[in-house]
């Protein structure tokens, strides 16, 4: 007999069932064929957990796992972007089966499309760098452009710069969140929460709607990032951090794992330098670098089609013209302006002592600068950007 969604919420909300003692039974279960429900599952369980069990499938009445399963499938039937995820689900991704503890239940919020595409997970620090916040962007950008769905925490730092980029960029991104999907955490990330839910986006969770953030679930929270992805891409992690946490759960999750190399006196590269250092990670310098160890995924390296392009082809072939193809050079225009910006933070009122503009024109030629990729606003003043 084959397991409905009720039944995998009622495994889920077992009291002393977690994923690690589930997992062998899962494994039975899909690949021997010889645990048969319900009564295979009762019989390889203990009596401790076969026995409340047992009085869910005979008097559901009268057991206290209905009211849980109960408000799962309220919750899934409230909104159509609600979805429950399990083993056997349409939309279940196949990567989770080759966890050594899977999750039983997944909740989803948004759009069930993007689990069908490649995906490649990019973590990092809370605390980056202007260029490792710069990297993110520019390798998730890249890596949409291929075709692939980035995959990451919503913490603050790396794991919100790449998913935003991404979906500026047009592609798709899932955040994996420690707390349930109806939970905006970290709240400064509120803005990037409503982009995601706005664009090919989707929120995944082990836990329940309203299941408030707690440190313990974040390291559960991380095999799911690296399981969902063909490989992780380390940008910026210190020596102790859960990035690296991450790099091994992928390596023993036989994912491959790519760190961006960083300078020697930026305690933020120490974990990705050690990585690379112990043959651990493969330095890279740019998607291409990754697509080259990623070639045995035989993965599509093309975005796919989007519904504007489709629109636009049946609308006559008449297309605009690619964000690609509309952004600036990467030569550096020779501007004044630009010439006297450094990576130090410099306030307008020297930059029109260095340049001899006006304030109206300095504010002019920032924007365009800005808008073109080539300068930023900080604390303190503009500093000049990497290309």
């Amino acid at each position: 007999m084959t397991l409905g969604i009720r039944d995998w919420l009622a495994l889920d909300a077992l009291p002393g069932l977690g994923p690690a003692r589930l997992a062998p039974l899962m494994r039975r279960w899909r690949e021997e064929d010889d645990l048969h429900w319900p009564q295979g599952w009762l019989a390889a369980l203990p009596a401790t957990l076969a026995q409340p069990l047992r009085l869910w499938l005979e008097h559901p009445a009268r057991s206290p796992l209905t009211a849980s399963v109960d408000a799962a499938i309220a919750w899934e039937a409230e909104d159509p972007r609600h979805h429950l995820l399990h083993p056997g689900h349409p939309a279940w991704p196949d990567l989770l089966d080759q966890l050594p503890d899977p999750p039983s239940v997944i909740w989803a919020k948004g759009d069930l499309e993007v689990l069908a595409r490649p995906a490649m997970a990019i973590v990092g620090t809370r605390r980056p760098t202007r260029e490792g916040q710069d990297n993110a962007m520019r390798f998730a950008r890249d890596l949409v452009e291929r075709g692939y769905c980035i995959v990451s925490g919503m913490a603050l730092g790396i794991d919100g710069a790449a998913q935003r980029a991404a979906l500026q960029a047009g592609g798709a991104t899932i955040g994996v969140l420690g707390c349930g999907v109806d939970v905006i955490y970290p709240p400064r990330h509120a803005s990037l929460y409503r982009e995601l839910l706005a664009g090919q986006g989707l929120l995944l969770s082990e836990h329940p709607p309203d299941t408030r953030a707690h440190p313990r679930f974040f390291p559960r929270r991380n095999r799911l990032i690296t399981g969902l992805a063909q490989g992780v891409l380390v940008v910026e992690a210190a020596e102790k951090s859960g990035s690296l946490v991450s790099a091994r759960l992928a390596l023993e999750q036989d994912r491959e794992v790519f760190a961006i190399p960083g300078s020697i006196h930026n305690p933020q590269s120490t974990g990705c330098l050690r990585l690379i250092r112990q043959g651990e990670a493969a330095l890279v310098r740019d998607v291409d670098d990754m697509l080259a160890d990623l070639a045995p995924w035989q993965l599509p390296v093309s975005a796919p089609t989007t519904g504007r392009e489709e629109d636009q082809r049946l609308a006559g072939g008449r297309s605009q013209p690619s964000t690609a193809s509309r952004s600036a050079p990467n030569v550096a225009p020779d501007s004044p302006l630009l010439a006297a910006l450094t990576d130090a933070p410099t306030p307008v009122d020297l930059l029109v002592e260095l340049t001899g503009q006006s304030v109206a024109e300095l504010q002019l030629g920032l924007l365009e600068l800005e808008l073109d990729g080539w300068v930023a606003q900080t604390t303190g003043g503009w500093v000049r950007r990497g290309r």
